[in-house]
């Protein structure tokens, strides 16, 4: 009931929130509406999650084997920076970040994005809790591996849940001009936990 109660409330704090950030106004490159999704999954439900290391910006290298046996990991990959819906994502997690936590959850944000760009980025979005990851070289390589690379060079907005295993235990690639569903992530992330992926 708990868990409800706080999803609820952050999703109606979600709502107004996002996207009326005025530091951005003006700011945001409008790609138009583009095609919902554009790739092809090179993983299921059930896999063991491609491993990879990223540059993050104030982590280091950031790898997911940092993360076996600790926590279950969320990817987040978003097509690119200076983006609206983008824009509107991430923020919106910070207000999740207690629901995550209860689930032993963190975010690792991916991008194709080069590191001063993500820089530039998320110091006007303001601070983001989770690390922030450049796939920018060799060029969308991490995103290739899990098959969210789209044909123009950006990532899906796609979003796979990874047990403390390094099992990937939940998978959606959303239209890429609509913001993921949160709730969708909380059940997920409930599941896990229920189900003893401690």
């Amino acid at each position: 009931m708990a868990i409800a109660a706080a999803l609820i409330s952050v999703m109606v704090l979600c709502g107004p929130c996002l996207g009326a950030n005025p530091a951005m106004e003006g700011m945001l490159y409008d790609p138009g509406h583009l095609k919902p999704v554009d790739s092809e999954l090179t993983v299921k439900i059930g896999d063991p999650a491609p491993v990879f290391s990223l540059p993050s910006l104030k982590n280091g290298t950031v790898s997911i084997k940092d993360y076996l046996g600790r926590r279950n990991v969320i990817l987040s990959f978003v097509p690119a920076a200076w983006t609206p819906v983008c824009s509107d994502q991430w923020p919106g997690y910070n207000i999740a970040r207690d629901l995550f936590e209860q689930y032993d959850a963190i975010v690792l944000g991916i991008t194709v994005d080069n590191l001063p760009t993500l820089f530039a980025w998320t110091r006007q979005m303001g601070d983001l809790w989770f690390p922030v990851l450049s796939d920018f070289w060799p060029h969308g390589e991490t995103a290739r591996r899990y098959g969210v690379l789209r044909t123009d060079g950006t990532a899906e907005r796609a979003l796979f849940i990874i047990d403390k295993a390094g099992i990937i235990r939940f998978i959606l690639v959303s239209d890429i001009n609509r913001r993921p569903d949160l709730g969708a992530i909380v059940e997920a992330l409930k599941t896990i936990h229920s189900t003893g992926a401690k």
